[in-house]
């Protein structure tokens, strides 16, 4: 039988992995573990540097519990910006697409609370599709495995009121610079955008305006130095762009629109 470990000894042993947040690490894995035994393997992988959100099993993402599995991206706090600013924008009875959708969260935080919604995500990488499906599911959601838009049904083209598109935009020699949990455990296709950071946004902006309703929305986010880049390749696109930062969340993004 395996001795409970107590908050005190965890928060010892993640404080000499490195974990800046031991204490708070500590009772999230207590109060997540099921067995003292399934408590000190989490603090083993944790200390060998898988994310929190690997080791717990999932994350949070405005206010929701998203379920991610290990080698899937975890959402980032400064995304729930994004979200705020596209529930904004959502019409009534929306069309919602979650493209590079990773675990979900973003679709799924956007929705929670609608009523009436249909909400699609796709994603090239299968663990990150599988993750997407099972928090989906209890949404009525529809994950899709494949390349950007050829993985949506043609059905949705013409039809997207709000599509959430969370690129990789590190540019590829900034991913090395990236902390470990990141670049060693989450997937590179996911953090790699591409010599400036922009090669999968490009690819978005080109096809958006095809699949968007008129009056529609493109949002993603960006870096403050990818801002005029990022603007122009939506306006090549055939979308208006304007430019949303948040001090909070310390987060950029560009709502690309299609005129009505």
């Amino acid at each position: 039988m395996t001795t409970p470990l107590t908050e005190s000894a965890i928060v010892s042993r993640l404080r000499a992995a490195g974990c800046v947040f031991a204490e708070d690490e500590a009772r999230l894995i207590l109060a997540t573990a099921r067995t003292p035994a399934d408590a000190s393997a989490m603090v083993d992988r944790r200390a060998a540097g898988l994310p929190l959100e690997h080791v717990l099993g999932w994350a949070e993402f405005c206010g929701l519990r998203i379920a991610v599995e290990p080698g899937v991206f975890v959402p980032r706090r400064r995304t729930e910006f994004l979200v705020r600013e596209a529930a904004a924008l959502l019409p009534p009875r929306p069309v919602v697409v979650d493209l590079c959708c990773g675990s979900g969260a973003l679709g799924a935080a956007l929705v929670a609370g609608l009523e009436e919604y249909a909400l699609h995500a796709a994603d090239v990488e299968p663990a990150a599709v599988r993750c997407a499906r099972a928090n989906l599911a209890p949404l009525g959601g529809h994950a899709h495995e494949g390349d950007l838009f050829a993985a949506l049904p043609d059905a949705l083209r013409g039809r997207v009121d709000v599509l959430l598109a969370n690129v990789p935009y590190v540019p590829t020699d900034d991913v090395a610079l990236m902390p470990p949990e990141a670049r060693d455990h989450e997937p590179r296709v996911a953090l790699d955008g591409g010599p400036d950071g922009l090669d999968v946004l490009r690819r978005v902006t080109a096809e958006a305006a095809r699949w968007l309703a008129p009056g529609g929305h493109l949002l993603f986010e960006t870096s403050e130095r990818q801002v005029p880049d990022a603007v122009a390749a939506v306006e090549r696109g055939g979308l208006s762009a304007a430019v949303r930062t948040s001090d909070e969340f310390y987060a950029t993004v560009i709502v690309g629109a299609k005129p009505v």
